[in-house]
């Protein structure tokens, strides 16, 4: 399926690419760092920074988009995204920001074009609550955390 995502490219955005997949079959769109030219973002140990992208989107209506974080940035630096998955409503038409921390032992140094999340589009349901008194019954019921085994 595929749908036309509208993207207006913010001014101090101008000379960075827009988001792109980096494969034929990637679910997530590349988001990169749109801050000052020949600045960096340093995020020392447990800190972390809003980082710009320098794009805003006009979601269709009944679809979202979510800013997850790359599993490289995770894997190799500790870097992901605080609050993960980021959601973003059809309505909203301001910058996409990503809030990156470093979770890592080292520095992460974010510079401008890196790719630093991934924005991923997809359909919602709404839907109607109906207060009930019951539940139907399950094999699991109410068991939470840990219940299924390890």
């Amino acid at each position: 399926m595929t749908i036309t995502l509208r993207v207006m490219r913010l001014a101090h955005c101008g000379d960075l690419p827009l988001p792109s997949y980096q494969t034929n079959a990637a679910a997530g769109l590349d988001l990169l760092a749109a801050i000052a030219d020949k600045t960096q973002v340093v995020l020392e140990p447990g800190a972390y920074a809003t980082i710009p992208t320098g794009i805003a989107i006009a979601l269709p209506p009944d679809h979202e988009a979510q800013v997850r974080p790359r599993s490289g940035l995770a894997a190799r630096n500790g870097v992901t995204i605080l609050n993960s998955p980021g959601t973003i409503d059809a309505d909203y038409r301001g910058e996409i920001c990503v809030i990156l921390i470093n979770h890592g032992r080292e520095r992460f140094v974010i510079e401008r074009g890196m790719r630093i999340a991934q924005l991923v589009v997809s359909p919602v349901i709404r839907v109607t609550l109906r207060q009930s008194s019951t539940l139907d019954g399950t094999e699991r019921g109410t068991g939470g955390f840990g219940s299924t085994g390890l």
